[in-house]
């Protein structure tokens, strides 16, 4: 059997790997403690799931729901964007309803770029901007994000050659892997930096709701211009905890929009409607729920951040995402991997995110609070071998 070029220059998702690594300690007898994904492990509210229950028992609900998404879904969009952040949209040629942001990244590039053109990539990041890229036969050129910037990539040293002939560029705040914020100043810069070398500004921002501290993340479209410069992803897979859902949206830039809505089109049938009808509803959810979520979150960092210290791995506490970016010896995976096969526990290597990311391990906030004492009394064991 013959396979595609681009399938031979994608690599392996290190996810899907990893986790074939963790079956297999499994499989040895060890108890498995996971904070390696993001995957939030409580429930969405109660009102999301009678949603889902009551249209999914509408017999007439079960068809093909239609490219671009239900009306209604896309006007409750509109709506959570002006109350949330103050941003007007219109719902007819600046909102598209996604399975999940992570297809619509990937369909974005394929939309997007051709063969030769160039994409501007955090690094760490999140996989799929690279490998978007890769699928459509484009090149990468990576902003390192550094702990001395706060994580913030310099634009100023992205040479003009590169930035010219740049098509995309993404960014990610509430920052995954490292939990880093962006300044309101970054985001105007840039949006600023996109419009002067006619780059298409991607940001990727499903932890805009998962704040600690008082601390509110920004949209980029609050930025003005950006409606013209950006297009914005989010999800409702980290704020109301449907992950499995598979909802996602794409805001702003009406081209961009109308160029991926053209794409998926032609590759998907749509978000299965009772699901659009659940997501309606999440989208109305009171504050108070976020904020009680958020205070559990909260208290597991604590424990977290109090169990690395102990393990003599300390932390700066983010103020959002799901995520702590612990530094350790290099060689993390080596790292990552002894802890696995010794103790049980998962937690991310930093390298899965990209060459910046050696050096750093990432702990996500994905399990109860005994669960996550445990595995800090297992981490300490570990490292005290070591030391």
């Amino acid at each position: 059997m013959k396979l595609a070029e681009r399938l031979q220059k994608t690599p392996p998702y290190h996810f899907a790997r990893w986790a074939l690594r963790i079956a297999e300690v499994r499989e040895t007898g060890k108890d498995i403690i996971r904070l390696d994904l993001g995957n939030p492990d409580l429930p969405p509210p109660d009102e999301v799931i009678a949603a889902l229950s009551r249209s999914a028992s509408e017999p007439t609900n079960h068809g093909y729901a239609g490219f671009r998404g239900l009306p209604a879904l896309r006007q409750a969009i509109a709506d959570h964007y002006s109350q949330r952040f103050g941003v007007t949209v219109d719902l007819e040629s600046q909102v598209l309803p996604l399975l999940g942001s992570k297809e619509g990244i990937v369909h974005l590039c394929l939309a997007c770029l051709d063969p030769g053109d160039l994409v501007l990539v955090p690094d760490p990041g999140y996989a799929p901007y690279t490998i978007g890229a890769t699928l459509a036969g484009a090149g990468v050129h990576t902003l390192p994000l550094l702990a001395e910037r706060s994580f913030l990539p310099d634009l100023g040293a992205i040479p003009s050659a590169v930035a010219d002939r740049a098509v995309l560029m993404w960014l990610n705040y509430p920052n995954n892997p490292t939990g880093a914020i962006a300044p309101r100043e970054f985001l105007a810069e840039a949006v600023a930096f996109a419009a002067e070398h006619d780059i298409l500004l991607c940001h990727d921002a499903p932890y805009c709701d998962v704040t600690f501290d008082g601390y509110r993340a920004p949209s980029l479209l609050e930025v003005p211009g950006a409606a013209e410069t950006a297009l914005e992803f989010n999800s409702l897979s980290k704020t109301w905890n449907m992950a499995g859902w598979r909802v996602g949206m794409a805001v702003g830039n009406a081209e961009a929009v109308k160029a991926l809505a053209r794409i998926k089109s032609n590759v998907d049938t749509g978000i299965f409607q009772p699901v659009q009808e659940a997501a309606i509803r999440a989208l109305t959810v009171e504050p108070d729920w976020l904020a009680a979520r958020n205070r559990t979150y909260q208290d597991r960092l604590e424990i977290l951040l109090d169990g690395l210290a102990a393990a003599g791995l300390p932390a700066e506490r983010p103020r959002a995402s799901l995520y702590l970016w612990v530094p350790v010896a290099p060689p993390t995976e080596e790292f990552a991997d002894a802890l696995l096969a010794e103790t049980g526990v998962a937690i991310a290597p930093g390298a899965f995110f990209g060459p910046s990311g050696e050096g750093f391990v990432r702990l996500a906030v994905i399990t109860g609070e005994d669960r996550l004492r445990e595995a800090m009394e297992r981490l300490k064991s570990f490292t005290t071998r070591f030391q």
